[in-house]
């Protein structure tokens, strides 16, 4: 089964170089790898370039300006070879070196397969500052706000192709938008794998401040009101309980 991994990048010089690291760990043998830059101005591009013999042709490299990740995201699955995709962001880098034996291995007819993330400092790689369990997700459970780790998420191409890709007019939740689309309106058939697949580096746009939790609650209440989802800013409020539960939970 051949694998399309996304990795979305801008003036990623610090972090990236652990993130193909990881990739090429897993010794996919039918991997399809692909680097979406948003016309990077550090060394992100030279690093980039130095890798791409190591993947041995899997590699493929696009560097120009574009509207924000969840564009460039777009950019990725419109270029994917692979039948099935996963994000892996220029932050992020995969937990373990069977990520994708293991997706290879389960995701089998679902149309989808979604396990668990932690986080860590971007000064300490390793120890656990928050650890995202995917295992509580049910459909019901988006009017609430919460949906599956999206690093740990992985769709099979047929139903991008059929449902669409990221809204990329979201700055901060076209993820749960996509979430809400796929789990509460086209009810996919999807698989969770009791798995830590990826490791985040604590510091992304929708962790930040207090404006951009708002920001995002927002964006989730519009998200699910366009698809006749009920739900409201106050229980979106209710992911934050879960999210403090984790912290404890390493």
């Amino acid at each position: 089964m051949k694998i399309s991994i996304i990795t979305v990048a801008k003036n990623s010089e610090n972090t990236i170089k652990e993130t193909f690291e990881s990739v090429l760990r897993q010794g996919y043998p039918d991997l399809d790898y692909i680097v979406i830059d948003g016309a990077s101005t550090d060394k992100t591009l030279e690093i980039t370039e130095s890798y791409r013999d190591k993947f041995n042709g899997a590699m493929r490299v696009v560097s120009e300006p574009d509207n924000g990740i969840y564009d460039a995201m777009n950019k990725g699955i419109a270029l994917a070879r692979g039948e099935v995709i996963g994000i892996l962001n220029s932050d992020d880098f995969f937990t373990s070196d069977d990520a994708l034996k293991t997706i290879a291995a389960e995701i089998g007819t679902f149309d989808a397969l979604y396990g668990d993330i932690h986080f860590v400092s971007r000064d300490d790689l390793t120890h656990s500052k928050r650890y995202y369990s995917s295992k509580i997700f049910r459909p019901w459970l988006l009017r609430f706000g919460f949906a599956p780790a999206h690093p740990a998420f992985f769709l099979k191409k047929s139903c991008y192709e059929k449902f669409g890709c990221y809204a990329a007019d979201l700055r901060l939740s076209a993820d749960f938008d996509m979430f809400a689309r796929l789990f509460g309106k086209h009810r996919i058939n999807a698989k969770y794998v009791e798995k830590d697949f990826v490791t985040m580096r604590l510091g992304g746009a929708s962790t930040q401040s207090l404006a951009a939790h708002l920001e995002c609650t927002g964006e989730i209440v519009k998200s699910l009101k366009k698809l006749g989802i009920y739900s409201n800013s106050f229980l979106c409020s209710f992911r934050f309980p879960i999210k403090f539960f984790q912290l404890f939970h390493r």
